[in-house]
Parts: structure tokens; sequence; C-alpha cells
């Protein structure tokens, strides 16, 4: 990745981020569509570069970079709090089955890109991660 440049730093850092819809309820494709959608903009929006998205039917993996001037807890917050309103916005029954008013769990997962793991390893995860989830899982009895 290039070094990025604003005003007052330059810096190099992605991220991958990971949370869930509250009580890990499933969201169905037409939600994760539009949260595609959103995630886009706000990243727009706020200068963040989303390098590889995965939204599934139970959380949300983002590997991104961001300036310094967001803490790591400010971004996750940025991209939960715009989605969440535009979400419940949009879809007032939403509020039903999310009843405590919270669309996303309060934490999430954040790691740093580092030594050994590198974006490449990252990304591959993320892009396969959809790949994994359509597989049957096969039991294991007789190994």
């Amino acid at each position: 990745m290039a070094v990025k440049r604003t005003s007052h730093a330059v810096y190099d850092a992605q991220y991958h981020l990971v949370w869930a819809p509250k009580y890990r309820k499933r969201m169905n494709e037409a939600i994760c569509q539009r949260l595609r959608t959103l995630f886009v903009q706000i990243a727009q929006d706020f200068g963040f570069e989303i390098n590889a998205m995965e939204i599934a039917g139970d959380h949300v993996h983002l590997f991104l970079s961001f300036p310094p001037k967001f803490s790591i807890a400010k971004a996750v917050g940025t991209f939960k709090s715009i989605s969440a309103s535009v979400l419940f916005k949009e879809d007032p029954e939403l509020k039903e089955q999310f009843w405590s008013g919270q669309f996303w769990e309060d934490g999430y997962f954040a790691r740093t890109v580092g030594d050994e793991v590198t974006a490449t390893v990252i990304k591959r995860y993320i892009t396969s991660h959809r790949e994994r989830e359509k597989k049957p899982r096969e039991l294991k009895l007789f190994r």
C-alpha cells in the first residue's frame, strides 16, 4: 500500500475490523447489500479507504485504511452508528427485531497489519470467507 498524506500527517496504517449485529442476528441479503453501499459511502465521506469488505449473514469484515486522526474505536463507531441510523430510518420494522434499539453489538475485533499478518493474508481470508460459508460442513465422525 502506498503511503498516504493528510494536511498534517503521513501514514501507512491498515486495519482488519470485524463486528456483529446485536444478538448475532442474521441479516438478510437486502440488509447486507444496503450495508455494502452504506459502508462505501461512509468511507468516502470520512476519507477512509476500504481494501476488502465482506458482509456475512451474522458479521462484518472490513480491511481498510484511515487517517491517524481517527482512533480505531472512532472509525468502528462511525461505521456502526451511521449505518444503524440509516437502516432503522429506512426500515422501521428492524426496531421490532432489535428491540434494544441497537443494531450492532457493542464490541468489535481489530487487528493492524504487521509482520506475520500481512495485507495479502487478510485480503485472502476476507475474499475466501464467503466461499467457506457456502460449503456445507462435513461431519468428522469416522476420521
